[in-house]
């Protein structure tokens, strides 16, 4: 499934096999998750994509073939993640910061993803899954799960914690925060009694609008909607000290606030991509706690009506390609 311009529909297309160069894999495709950021990419919200391109970065497949200097066994079971290349020689590479490279190349943005049967990718920057956790539901653990883990590692552990935007990303870091004894407020839009049940069912200790005040005041706050008036608002729920923390790689631009809110050393920081370090930490959590995935599957053909119900909130969960 392919997109030749922004605001288009994909296109089921066929094409010859792609081959593995130099370090690369060649993994035939089994699950691929449908992730916010394909809607960002298609709507023409992520400059100078590549295109066309096959969208597609929660990937699970297995191997095929190896290009020179990559060793993974034919069948070995990878996933492939947002985070596709980095140069490994600069400032950010040498210091723990790849995510933050300047050179980086992103799967299913500048390099062809997993809307398709075969995917070709960095064996680098592929990751083996636990065993526990079969293709399909293991999918959106590689974004939803860790861009949501990194915003959790950013929250550093913060007692309350609150999440706005209860999708993909909420449910799963919602389970890693319970696991650990923390206070989940899950915050949604209004009048969604729908996810508020859902987070519930998950452990929250709190659910409501993002509208609402949360009974106590929260330590730090997680915004996974790509919504910037959600900004304020989450500076109005958390402590002095507190943090809010911004897990989306697009958001509409965050509105005038009075200095009142930040004031008190509360702060506000992004969250851009990931780390291999955060891939082999939270999936290797993830197998311990065993972490599930609330999915709907559907073929590959329907990836457009996957975005659709993506866009306009109808998913519990997330939605996860089938080839």
């Amino acid at each position: 499934m392919r997109l030749h311009r922004p605001g288009a529909s994909l296109a089921l297309e066929q094409r010859p096999m792609p081959a593995p160069g130099p370090g690369q894999v060649l993994l035939k495709v089994s699950a691929c998750g449908v992730c916010r950021t394909d809607l960002h990419l298609i709507d023409g919200e992520l400059p100078d994509p590549k295109l066309p391109i096959v969208p597609g970065h929660e990937i699970v497949g297995t191997v095929v073939s190896c290009g020179a200097g990559a060793n993974h066994r034919p069948g070995t079971r990878l996933g492939v993640p947002w985070l596709g290349y980095t140069c490994g020689k600069c400032e950010f590479c040498l210091s723990g910061q790849e995510n933050l490279c300047d050179r980086a190349a992103f799967t299913g943005y500048q390099l062809d993803g997993g809307y398709a049967e075969h995917v070709v990718a960095d064996a680098r920057y592929c990751f083996e899954l636990p065993a526990t956790i079969d293709d399909a539901h293991a999918a959106p653990l590689l974004c939803a799960g860790l861009i949501g883990y990194r915003s959790w590692r950013m929250a550093d552990g913060a007692q309350r914690l609150g999440i706005y935007g209860f999708g993909a990303a909420a449910h799963l870091v919602t389970q890693v925060a319970t696991h650990k004894g923390q206070e989940v407020y899950a915050f949604t839009r209004a009048g969604d009694v729908t996810a508020q049940k859902f987070a519930m069912s998950l452990g929250a200790h709190w659910a409501g609008s993002s509208d609402d005040r949360p009974p106590a005041l929260l330590d730090a706050a997680i915004i996974f909607a790509p919504a910037g008036e959600l900004v304020p608002l989450a500076l109005r729920a958390v402590r002095k000290g507190g943090r809010v923390i911004c897990g989306g790689i697009h958001m509409s631009d965050i509105p005038s606030l009075p200095y009142s809110l930040l004031w008190g050393e509360r702060s506000v920081r992004s969250v851009a991509n990931l780390t291999r370090r955060d891939g082999s930490e939270f999936l290797a959590l993830a197998g311990q706690i065993g972490i599930q995935s609330s999915i709907t599957t559907l073929p590959l053909s329907q990836a457009n009506e996957a975005l659709e119900r993506l866009r306009h909130g109808a998913l519990s969960g997330a939605a996860v390609l089938i080839p």
